[in-house]
């Protein structure tokens, strides 16, 4: 992750200080920041899906996607002001926004050496037992916690080590992790297919065909992206009280009706000679545009990112979460290479694009994406028709591997044997 902000920071400058305004070094830096930006976002969701509390992992995930919103907010509002000061600033009006760029991964440099360590990486890349321990009891609040789980995670990466390569032929060798990377293929694609990552880039264009000034287009987007932030919240209590799978389709859903609704009101109402539409048009239009963010946001914005970092064995989370956020990437590159000719062709009737995409969306979801709501990570494989991870190492390590939560039968009966048991093997 540091490495990740380290790249995106010289980018930036390149950016910003291109000599003698060189565009092939401000493209060259566009190539950087996005190589940094892939490190720092393949690292930032393993992280907190390996450090979070199985009962919170969805709220806490959440707040990933709030930072994406927040970045949103300084850039729009960043560049609003920057359109309302253009002849003072000269130059510096664009350099203002993407100098800007530096701040979170500064803050994120700063922040990382006070942050523990994931106690399965220590497990797995190192088997450091101690430090491990460590990092646990820092992150949960009893001792007893911290030895459950340091023993889960042991039982895990032990039958991972034995039955389950870590390189990335795993990925596609394994018929369990093959199906979970399709899926997780498919959400990341689909995040692009809402609509939301090409609307964000080509808003400006779809907000001239409704409203012809500059700076009233400036502050919807600015208002959009403060709106955002707090759509976002929402993930943070319903993605472990309702799960992944509702959020997922409600998102789905709500999207498909705001890009039915949209062109229609576009398309059925009268224009004015320059194209543009009368103001309470595009009040409704720009409502209808705010309303598919608020569902976007909590679902296929937040929960992408978590249902990915959720869903992989320990030994492949890291490779399978960079191939599946790089899917995003691929998929918003292709969309915006055809989409403003699609706009310029077809105007509004585009959006129609959109909510059949939604409606297939929310269909797949129904069908071929099992619930992940609070399951601890060494258990989702069984979701997905592999091992559970937690017995077979238990059998390896030769432990009674009835854990709290997930044994069944008469558990409490031998509580107390199978505590003593788990401590003298942690």
């Amino acid at each position: 992750m540091a490495i990740g902000c380290f790249v995106t920071i010289i980018a930036t400058l390149m950016q910003t200080f291109t000599p003698h305004h060189k565009l092939g070094v401000f493209i060259a830096g566009r190539v950087i920041i996005g190589l940094g930006q892939g490190m720092a976002l393949t690292a930032g969701p393993v992280y907190i899906g390996e450090v979070a509390p199985s009962q919170i992992r969805g709220h806490i995930m959440a707040c990933w996607q709030m930072f994406y919103s927040v970045g949103s907010f300084i850039a729009y509002w960043i560049n609003y002001a920057c359109s309302k000061h253009r002849a003072s600033l000269g130059e510096w009006d664009w350099k203002m926004v993407v100098i800007f760029q530096m701040l979170v991964p500064i803050i994120i440099i700063i922040a990382l050496p006070f942050q523990p360590e994931s106690p399965r990486w220590y497990v797995q890349k190192k088997g450091d037992i101690d430090s491990a321990r460590a990092a646990l009891m820092r992150i949960r609040d009893t001792e007893q916690e911290v030895e459950e789980e340091l023993l889960t995670i042991r039982e895990a990466v032990e039958y991972e080590k034995e039955a389950i390569s870590s390189s990335y032929s795993a990925l596609f060798k394994d018929a369990s992790i093959r199906k979970r990377l399709y899926l997780a293929f498919v959400l990341n694609v689909g995040q692009q297919l809402t609509g939301q990552g090409t609307l964000n880039s080509y808003s400006t264009a779809i907000y001239k065909k409704v409203w012809p000034s500059d700076d009233t287009i400036n502050l919807i987007n600015a208002l959009n992206a403060t709106c955002g932030i707090l759509f976002t919240l929402n993930a943070m209590w319903t993605a472990d009280r309702f799960g992944r799978r509702w959020l997922f389709i409600v998102g789905a859903a709500g999207m498909a009706i705001c890009m039915l609704i949209v062109p229609i009101v576009g398309l059925k109402t009268p224009s004015a000679a320059d194209g543009t539409k009368s103001e309470s048009v595009g009040i409704a239009i720009v409502f209808l545009l705010f309303l598919f963010t608020f569902f976007y946001k909590p679902s296929w914005g937040a929960t992408t990112w978590m249902y990915t970092s959720e869903i992989f064995s320990v030994n492949v989370r890291a490779q399978a979460v960079g191939m599946c956020s790089q899917m995003q990437n691929v998929a918003n590159t292709i969309f915006q290479q055809f989409f403003p000719t699609f706009l310029a062709n077809e105007g509004l009737k585009c959006l129609f694009f959109f909510m059949g995409m939604n409606m297939v969306l929310g269909v797949f979801v129904y069908f071929f994406i099992p619930e992940t709501k609070q399951i601890p990570l060494e258990e989702v494989d069984v979701l997905f028709g592999g091992a559970n991870h937690i017995e077979k190492g238990g059998q390896i390590m030769g432990v009674d591997n009835q854990h709290p939560g997930t044994a069944s039968g008469s558990e409490k009966d031998g509580a107390q044997v199978q505590q003593t048991e788990r401590k003298e093997v942690v």
